[in-house]
Formats: C-alpha cells, structure tokens, sequence
C-alpha cells in the first residue's frame, strides 16, 4: 500500500514540476488521470482543523476570508521513528521542523504566485510531511467555497472558486472529501450540494461532520453519520475539532485526538458509532481507500501512458529534431535535410514514388507525335523542290547529281525537327520542377523551417534550369550533327536511271522535269525519314544524360558548395522556426519525460496481486 501511494505522489510531484497540473491545456494531462482525494468545504466547515488533526499539526495559515488560495497538495509519509519534519517540492532541499514556519510559507507561495491580493490560483503548492504519527496519504486541500466576495477581491471571486472546486472533483479518479458542520442545516452545505452535482449517486464521495459538539442541545447527528438523513455509499465520519480556546491555548493534537475519542465513547447517542468516528479513523478509512482506488486504476493508467508516449512521440518526430546551436551542427543539420530532400526526388525518377513514368511519356509519346505531325511533304512540294535545286546550281547546272541541291533540301527539313526536340527538353524539365516540388512537400524536415524550404526549392530549380540548358545544347547538336554530315551509304545504294533501263542523258540534258524532281523529293524524303527514326531514339538519350542523370546525380552540389561558405547567422536565418513549433516540441519533450518517468515509476513498483 504504502509503494502505491509514494507512486501516485512521485507521479504527481513530477507533473507539477513539469507544469501538468489538470489546467486546459493542449497537451495531454497526466495529473487528471491519477487517483486523488480533494477537499472540499465552506469557509467556515472547519475544514483545516481537520487536516491538521489528520496530520496531527498546527500549520494551515488562519484569518478571515479565503485563506486557502491555491490547491495545496498534502502528502503524508509515515515514518517508523526520529523527529517530524516538512518539505516543500518549490525547496527541495531545506527541511522545516517548525511547522510554524511551515504555515508561514504557505502564505508566501500564495503571495508569490498570486501577489498580495486575494485572488486565487490554480497552481498547486506541494507539502509532503514526515512523521511516524500519520498514515500514508494524499490529499489536496481546496480553497473554502464562499458566497460574497471581501474587500481586496474581484466579483467574480465566488465563480472562479466554485470553478476550480469543480475542475477537481469532476474528474472520475477523484474522491471528494465533503466536509460539513453539523450545527447547520446540511441541506445549505455547499461541500454537499458541488458534491451531489458532480457525483449524484455518492459513488466517490466521503461525508465528513466536524462541529458535532457544537450542536444545539436537544440535537444530535446521529441519522446523518447512520446515512439515513443524507446516504453516501461510504459511511459519514465524524469529528471534533479544537474549538478557538483551545487552538489559542495551543493545546497539542495528540491530547485533542484522545479527547475526541472520549467524546465519542462518552456520549449516549455517539457510543455505538465510536469506533468508526474521529481524525485518526478518518486518516486510515482515507488512506485504505486511497490505495484501493490506485489499484484498481493501475491498469488502465499503464494503458493511457504506453499509447499517450507513442502519441508524443509520433509528434515529436513530425516536428522534427531541435536546432543545433553551434555552426557545424546546424551546417549538418541543414545538409541531412537537404539529402533526405534529394532522397526522396531520387526515389520519384526510380518509381520508387510516382511522377517518374512521366519522362518516359514524353519519350514514347510526346516526341514521336511531334516529329509525326512536322509536314515534310509540304517542305518537299515540286516547286520548293524546283527552287532548291536550281538556286543551288547557280550560274552553272549541276552534271549527274544535284549534291548541293540534296544538301539544302535536306538542311532546310532537317531543321524542322528543332522544335520537338526542344520541346521534349522543355517538357522534362517541367517533369522534373514538378517532382522537385512534390519532393519538398514530401519532406518532413523542411515543413519546420519556411525559410530554408524556400531555399532548397530555388537552388534545386537553379540547377535544373542549368542542366536543362546543357540539354537543350547537346540535343540540337544532334540534329546539327545529322545536318552537318549526310549518311553516304543511304545514297549509294538508291537505283541509277541506268539499273532502271531508262535514259541515263537524261539527268543531264532534261534534269529539271517533274519526274525528275519528283524523284528527288522522295529521295530526301526516304533520308529524312531514317533521320528522324534514329533522332526518336538519340534525343531521349541525350535528355535523360544531360539533364535526368545530372540531377539525380548533382541536383544539390552547388547548393551545398555555396552553404559552406556561409557564417552561422546565415545558417540561423535558414532554420529560422516557427517560434510556436519550437514551444511545441519542447512542451511536448517535457511531457513525455514526465510520462516516461511515470512509466519507470509504475514499472519499478511492484505489489500483491
């Protein structure tokens, strides 16, 4: 019992420290999911005397008003023997064995956290007391509901309690101690009315009447801690608290708890129910139950843990890593994110993603479609024929063959083909802008960093549009190369006039007749039909070398020459974050180190099945 209690205090230690304490928040909450005992009370319930008779010390501050301003969280360890002592979470290392100084620093925190007014604050103050007369225990002490608000405090004071009051004890691990003064009518008992509004069937709550020796005489509580007047499925706990004379006097807690079991067995209408009222029977009913509860939400808490730290995790990895603080580090942190960029382009050209087949398209499609539509029949029409020809023999007529005449028609058909062979340039890279923008969208790491995303895109794009130039050079090359020197074999082997058994006189004294010209054409025709067959399958291959090759090859050399001689401000302007990303991430760090320490936590305890 006493290793599920300490564990539920760690766990709940460790989430104030890492500002969880049940708040909205958008981050997941650990605090709310823990087994709790809340207080609850009106101001004048005498609910801080019975903590300190729990406790068994003098050290909640008093006054008038609303004392209590913040949550207080009260962890009770027992101790086998040596002198009792107090300690703060906010001074972990100073123990209090004055626990009048205790109480005064309670009031200072609360100053500090909420200055000198009377406002409230829902940031909890931890206390864990040490001491060999107390039982193991949690309790989280709420400030008193109130109905008017005092000088010093703002109108809406008595919501914002009610508010907090209500934050706690809504929550279905919570158990609601309601404490109530037995010489009022317990039908105003605010502790009772929250109390039936968050839990109406009495499940979580634990009735407890202080003030019992102060009723009218003639009256008595004895169908109310019987469970007839007001039913709770746990039995009502009685107490008799100090009165003022006696917390003037000073009078100790360990005489006051033995008078209070005196009262109790004294009394006719009490003496059958002494042995289950009083502070010290009401620290044990609490601590049993406490451990009871933690039990049997132990499973489910390992639960939420494991699938809330895989959740942070997941979210830790799509904000990415922190950014390094010194120059090599956010030099290779920038080179990493560039590669997983040109990680991913490669893997859109290696169908490894989509977009790749594209190119091929262009290749298999585009390309020849384009050369299909070039109309060399109108560039090769008996006039233009006519007028090639007899402008290439000038002054004086060609003898057997028309060589220049063959040259410039040819040139003049062949130059034709530029335009889809520039165009599949063009058409690959708009493919591979295409893909060097998915690419980026694709990468994780640059979603964080705007800046260097930008970048990266321009710098990729610079690279293409060199690469696209080389290719634009080399592929009219080829068409410039088949302009610049004619396949000879391809004319040798075409039929003479003679092989034909026709006039062999007659290129050379009638060369410019239609029949002759006719034939020409055709000729040229034939060429630059074999031409354009071997131009389908050279310009892809100078496309996919000069510009799919290079960038899969270099896409980002340039990039990464140029960042190297950058000073780390320039690195920093590169991964200049979201500030709200950079919070996130590290909001989310500290939660999940409180969940992994709370999964050790768990893990380390072990008890009886």
């Amino acid at each position: 019992m006493e290793n599920l209690i300490s564990l539920v205090n760690n766990i709940q230690r460790a989430c104030t420290a890492l500002g969880d304490h049940g708040e909205e928040s958008a981050l997941p909450t650990l605090w709310d999911s823990l087994p709790s005992i809340a207080v609850v009370g009106g101001q004048s319930s005498g609910k801080s005397s019975v903590l300190e008779s729990v406790v068994g010390k003098d050290f909640l501050p008093r006054g008038s008003g609303i004392v209590t301003r913040r949550p207080l969280v009260l962890q009770l360890h027992k101790i086998d023997e040596g002198r009792e002592y107090a300690e703060f979470m906010h001074l972990p290392r100073k123990r209090f064995t004055d626990f009048a100084a205790v109480r005064k620093e309670i009031a200072d925190e609360t100053d500090r956290e909420t200055g000198r007014s009377k406002q409230i604050s829902s940031v909890p103050i931890h206390l864990s007391i040490y001491s060999p007369n107390v039982v193991n225990l949690t309790l989280i002490d709420l400030p008193g509901l109130t109905k008017v608000a005092v000088e010093g405090q703002s109108d809406s004071i008595v919501q914002d309690i009610e508010n907090m009051v209500r934050s706690y004890i809504e929550k279905p691990n919570c158990i609601i101690l309601a404490v109530s003064p037995a010489n009022q009518d317990l039908a105003t008992s605010d502790a009772i009315k929250i109390s039936r509004e968050v839990d109406p069937r009495g499940e979580r709550t634990i009735g407890v009447l202080t003030k019992i020796d102060l009723m009218d005489k003639g009256t008595d509580a004895v169908d109310i801690l019987e469970g007839k007047a007001y039913k709770l499925q746990y039995p009502w706990i009685g107490v008799v608290n100090r009165s003022q004379a006696d917390i003037n006097k000073s009078v100790d807690m360990i005489a006051a708890r033995r008078r209070e079991k005196e009262y109790f067995a004294s009394t006719p209408e009490y003496r059958h129910l002494a042995n289950r009222m009083g502070s010290e029977h009401l620290g044990k009913v609490l601590s049993k139950h406490l451990e009871g509860v933690i039990r049997s939400k132990i499973p489910a808490l390992q639960s939420l843990i494991s699938k809330t730290i895989i959740e942070l995790e997941t979210e830790l990895t799509r904000l990415g890593k922190p950014i390094a603080t010194d120059a090599g580090g956010k030099l290779y942190m920038i080179m990493e994110i560039c590669r997983a960029f040109d990680q991913i382009f490669k893997e859109h050209l290696d169908g490894v993603r989509s977009g790749g087949d594209k190119i091929y398209f262009v290749f298999d499609n585009q390309l020849p479609a384009a050369m299909k539509r070039l109309q060399f029949d109108k560039n090769l029409s008996m006039d233009h024929v006519r007028k090639l020809i007899t402008e290439a023999d000038g002054y004086q007529p060609h003898l057997i063959a028309p060589e220049q005449g063959y040259r410039r028609l040819i040139e003049s058909s062949l130059g034709t083909i530029k335009g889809p062979a520039e165009a599949a340039v063009d058409a690959v890279h708009a493919i591979l802008k295409e893909l060097v923008h998915k690419a980026i969208s694709e990468t994780v790491e640059l979603k964080q960093y705007p800046s260097l995303k930008v970048e990266v895109s321009a710098a990729a794009c610079e690279s293409l549009d060199r690469m696209k130039e080389e290719s634009r050079k080399a592929t009219l090359q080829l068409v410039d190369m088949e302009c610049g020197y004619l396949t000879v074999e391809f004319f040798r082997k075409l039929p003479q006039d003679s092989e034909k058994g026709g006039n062999p006189s007659h290129s050379i004294f009638d060369r410019y007749n239609d029949a002759y010209l006719r034939r020409i054409g055709s000729t040229v025709l034939s060429y630059i039909n074999m031409v354009c067959a071997t131009l389908r399958n050279s310009i892809p291959k100078s496309i996919v070398y000069c510009q799919v090759r290079e960038a899969k090859r270099s896409l980002m050399d340039y990039f990464f020459a140029e960042l190297g001689k950058k000073e780390t401000k320039q690195l920093a302007s590169l991964l200049n974050e979201d500030p709200a990303v950079m919070q996130r991430r590290t909001s989310l760090a500290k939660r999940l180190e409180l969940y992994r320490s709370a999964q050790a936590e768990i893990d380390a305890v072990s008890w009886s099945k």
